[in-house]
């Protein structure tokens, strides 16, 4: 299995509130994000690719201590993460897990989509539908029928978590609708739209799966750290 971690972007949201600092490698208890990701990936064997762009020395020096491969894409400022992943797509071969590199999960939520075995599957939550990033609607059996942030409210299922994987099977039709997308000049897109686009005429079945009400959290907002650290602070306390 091999992860491919999106880290290129600016992060215009938090970057206010962050100046020049990536918002994967803001510090976890002294280690930056991507690095304690990193680490729960490669501790389980699975090779790690990271797309950087926007302050790709800070990520380096992030992740000095582990055995990486990078993937610069040039045109961070004028793309979207659909162009760092078409940079490694010579990477898209076997299972492949891709991660956006601003998400802070457990254990516990990363063997929970290792151990899916379907074609093509994104980890969601449930519980968020109300406020959040981005939203599905999805069918009875859990695939994914519309998406989108300004998904009205009595459509949502479920919010995206940021992780997803595609199997050995599938990747070689993912890379093609990848190519074919940034042929188009799609550049603006995000990377799931290329999965996206495989729902718009039922192609192909996108599926999802609840993370059952464990802890995580994209970095979108300097409130997303904020709830990252108290989150911290309350599992060292329920344990002294």
């Amino acid at each position: 299995m091999k992860a491919i971690l999106l880290a290129a972007g600016r992060g215009t949201r938090i970057s206010r509130m962050v100046k020049e600092i990536p918002k994967s490698t803001l510090p976890i208890d002294g280690t930056p994000l991507i690095a304690l990701t990193v680490d729960m990936l490669q501790k389980r064997g699975i090779e790690t690719v990271v797309c950087v762009g926007y302050q790709q020395e800070a990520i380096r020096e992030a992740l000095k201590d582990f055995r990486v491969t990078y993937y610069f894409n040039p045109f961070y400022d004028v793309t979207n993460s659909i162009a760092s992943l078409w940079f490694a797509k010579e990477e898209l071969e076997g299972e492949c897990l891709i991660l956006n590199a601003d998400v802070f999960f457990s254990d516990t939520i990363l063997q929970m989509i290792i151990d899916d075995k379907r074609d093509a599957t994104m980890l969601v939550d449930k519980t968020r539908r109300q406020t959040g990033d981005y939203f599905f609607a999805t069918t009875d059996n859990g695939c994914i029928q519309k998406y989108g942030k300004d998904l009205p409210l009595q459509l949502r299922s479920c919010e995206y978590v940021g992780i997803s994987k595609i199997s050995a099977d599938f990747i070689p039709v993912f890379k093609k609708r990848l190519e074919k997308m940034i042929t188009e000049f799609k550049h603006g897109k995000w990377w799931e739209d290329v999965l996206y686009s495989f729902t718009d005429d039922d192609e192909y079945q996108i599926h999802t799966k609840d993370v059952e009400e464990l802890f995580w959290s994209e970095i979108d907002y300097f409130d997303d750290y904020e709830r990252i650290l108290n989150y911290l602070e309350r599992q060292k306390e329920n344990r002294l």
